[in-house]
């Protein structure tokens, strides 16, 4: 008879998330999961099968309660045509407002790009849709933005401002505050291609 599951599975993924964010898939030791989820290495390997299971629930964890709601902003319809400069502005926020004291998280997957994902076929199949996902939210939020822009011109803008995205995010764990001015270099870069500016 298998044994009933007692504790509750997105609470463990959620706390593996945040140790994998903070330290990555390579750095983080099973004994690290067994004191952040209160489980022992029996039931997480029943659970999830091994460390790499639980990495990949976290990471669908990430995009689906990070990732996609921040990214809302710039998908919601009717799209505003501040939207992409909102999110912009948000992402200055949430980086400037990080404590001194709290781990440089940047992102869970872009975390993965400078690490494992060079050799993982699977991990940087999620890293790459991940871009794509990003900067075609942004290329529908640049569309309300510039309506009379051309597609290669909304896919170049696309392009840089996803650029300066990653830079951001990645920046964020080792230089706050220059990572808040790239985000606002986003910001000053859209208000540049103000169709009210030509």
């Amino acid at each position: 008879m298998p044994r009933t599951q007692d504790f509750d599975t997105a609470e463990v993924v959620a706390r593996a998330r945040d140790l994998f964010w903070d330290k990555g898939f390579e750095a983080t030791s099973i004994p690290d999961l067994e004191r952040v989820t209160g489980l022992n290495r029996s039931s997480l390997y029943n659970a999830f099968t091994n460390k790499r299971g639980l990495y990949d629930a976290a990471v669908h964890d990430y995009l689906d309660r990070v990732v996609r709601p921040r990214l809302r902003i710039l998908t919601d319809e009717p799209t505003r045509p501040d939207a992409a400069s909102r999110y912009y502005r948000s992402l200055a926020g949430a980086l400037a407002s990080l404590p001194d004291e709290a781990p440089g998280r940047g992102c869970l997957l872009l975390n993965s790009a400078a690490g494992f994902a060079a050799h993982d076929d699977a991990q940087r199949s999620v890293v790459e849709s991940y871009q794509r996902e990003l900067s075609g939210a942004l290329t529908h939020a640049l569309r309300a933005h510039d309506p009379d822009a051309s597609a290669a011109t909304l896919q170049h803008r696309a392009r840089l401002l996803t650029s300066l995205s990653v830079s951001a995010l990645l920046l964020s764990r080792v230089d706050r505050d220059e990572a808040v001015a790239v985000a606002n270099t986003a910001v000053e870069q859209l208000e540049e291609w103000s169709p009210s500016r030509t």
